[in-house]
């Protein structure tokens, strides 16, 4: 089947309202607090030019900064003005999705608003400054009558660039919860559907030239004084917002959310929960793509309603325990735990995903390693790769201090492509996933861990705390619980690796169920 007759160009569309109209909703929000900061901010800084440098060079740090990691920062930052405010006046806030996405980007919006406002102003004929002044004007009457209309077309070329940047980088924000067309890539790249990615690309790109167009027309109009011409370039950008955002409108709101972390077995959990869902008459929807930390928080705060976790995940990051326990214990002492925070801990799926580390079969015949204790003697002349999160992990520290592990490289890339990177040589060891179905594709070894480093990794179901009482809820959740298990789960995460329509997980969610349903 070629690229342009596969279905899941129409799986794509079908999302298109919903991560679009988020996507024009949270740019229009940060470039329009962008404007409202900078603009005065270059009004005022424009005749001192000490304040101005300073300005300048701030706002320039800013764009130093990684647009993930901008939009990262301020979540947690965010989470601690809401306990702030809540503590000292019982008022609090959201600190998921939409507020953090549109701080950070209204922050990458700032320079070129402020550099070309500057020197737009700066820019005029002081003749002309000289003259609304001989006349009587008063500096507030010059500015607004003489200096901004002159200055107008320069700082629109300012606004065009930051609409584009804004566009562009917001689709960096799905991670921190906010629905973007970055929803397209992350999900493609992490489920290998490269529909889905071409998607986001192009729409994100369409949407960037479109909005740009429409300003170039009323920068056009205003430098050529042709009213016109700004007035179409005005209703055409009112026009793309309403088309994007009145579609979205009237939805109805969805009660129960799921959330999902960043690899492709979360992504069909999380549709086969929501189908569970809907399937017991409850309106849900799935949002995917969440940091290990941002989901967790979420959950606390009630952002999201309920995903799946991993004890081990838990046990490690969130409780910053080093001891490993047996598995009915930690179990245990983790729902006691996550009690004190009021979050529910339903039950186990009935599987594992834990860290462990891989090489290729052939290869650990050959050099006779069976385990990560035989691995330690080979581990200087060899690289590793591990997901994104891997190396800043407890796991991490714990296994090197259980085996003194020192590998020669090491190396971060996404996890599907760690498989295929370990496979070809172009890594010796992974750190993989235990229930991941390309150890199997791939011929591949899990390495024993007998010194038990890593601690147990089972699937576990939690709920936020508002959802705590819930029997509908749980009833739908219910005959999930204990039915999913190791093989079945590596085959669903096999069928997710492919690159056809039965691999989205929707259709993987939908097999998965009638392979647990029965049980």
């Amino acid at each position: 089947m070629s690229l342009l007759n596969d279905p899941r160009w129409g799986e794509a569309l079908a999302h298109l309202p919903d991560y679009l109209g988020n996507h024009v909703r949270v740019s229009l929000a940060a470039l329009a607090l962008g404007l409202a900061v900078s603009l005065p901010l270059a009004i005022l800084t424009r005749n001192r030019p000490a304040p101005r440098a300073v300005l300048l060079a701030l706002a320039s740090i800013v764009q130093t900064v990684p647009g993930l990691a901008l939009l990262a920062l301020f979540y947690p930052l965010l989470l601690l003005a809401a306990s702030v405010t809540l503590a000292w006046f019982g008022v609090s806030f959201s600190a998921f999705g939409f507020l953090p996405a549109m701080l950070a980007l209204a922050l990458y919006s700032m320079l070129p608003v402020l550099r070309n406002g500057i020197t737009g102003l700066n820019g005029i004929d002081p003749a002309l400054i000289e003259a609304a002044k001989g006349v009587g004007m008063t500096a507030r009457q010059s500015l607004v009558m003489v200096e901004l209309p002159l200055a107008l077309p320069v700082m629109m070329a300012g606004i065009r660039t930051a609409a584009v940047w804004v566009i562009g980088t917001a689709t960096l924000s799905t991670p921190i919860g906010q629905t973007s067309l970055g929803n397209y890539i992350f999900a493609g790249l992490q489920t290998q559907n490269w529909v889905f990615v071409l998607f986001g690309c192009f729409a994100s790109a369409l949407l960037a030239l479109a909005v740009d167009q429409l300003l170039g027309l009323i920068e056009g109009g205003l430098r050529q004084r042709r009213r016109l011409r700004t007035a179409l370039g005005g209703i055409g950008i009112a026009a793309l917002v309403a088309a994007t955002l009145v579609p979205t409108m009237g939805r109805s709101p969805q009660n129960y959310v799921v959330g999902a972390k960043t690899f492709a077995e979360q992504y069909v959990l999380s549709s086969l929960l929501r189908d569970r869902l809907q399937a017991a008459g409850l309106t849900a929807t799935a949002r995917s793509g969440l940091g290990s930390s941002v989901i967790f928080e979420a959950l606390k705060a009630g952002d999201i309603d309920l995903y799946v976790d991993y004890s081990g995940t838990l046990w490690a990051n969130q409780l910053h325990r080093t001891d490993i326990k047996p598995r009915a214990e930690l179990l245990a002492d983790l729902k006691t735990a996550l009690a004190k925070d009021n979050i529910t801990l339903l039950g186990e799926l009935g599987f594992e995903n834990a860290y462990a580390l891989v090489m290729p079969k052939q290869r650990a015949e050959a050099l006779h390693i069976r385990s990560i204790a035989d691995l330690a003697a080979h581990a200087p002349t060899m690289s590793i790769a591990g997901d994104y999160e891997f190396f800043s992990r407890p796991e991490w520290a714990a296994l090197q201090k259980a085996y003194g592990l020192s590998f020669r490289a090491q190396r971060q890339m996404q996890p599907d492509f760690m498989y295929a990177a370990v496979a070809s040589g172009e890594v010796d060891v992974i750190a993989g996933y235990t229930s991941d179905g390309l150890i199997a594709k791939y011929d591949l070894v899990v390495l024993d861990d007998p010194k038990h480093a890593i601690p147990p990794y089972d699937a576990i179901l939690l709920l936020a705390p508002k959802r705590a009482g819930d029997e509908k809820l749980q009833t739908a959740l219910e005959p999930l619980l204990g039915k999913i298990d190791i093989a079945t789960m590596r085959e669903a995460n096999l069928r997710a690796s492919g690159n056809d329509a039965n691999s989205s997980p929707d259709a993987v969610a939908k097999w998965l169920w009638e392979k647990v349903g029965r049980r």
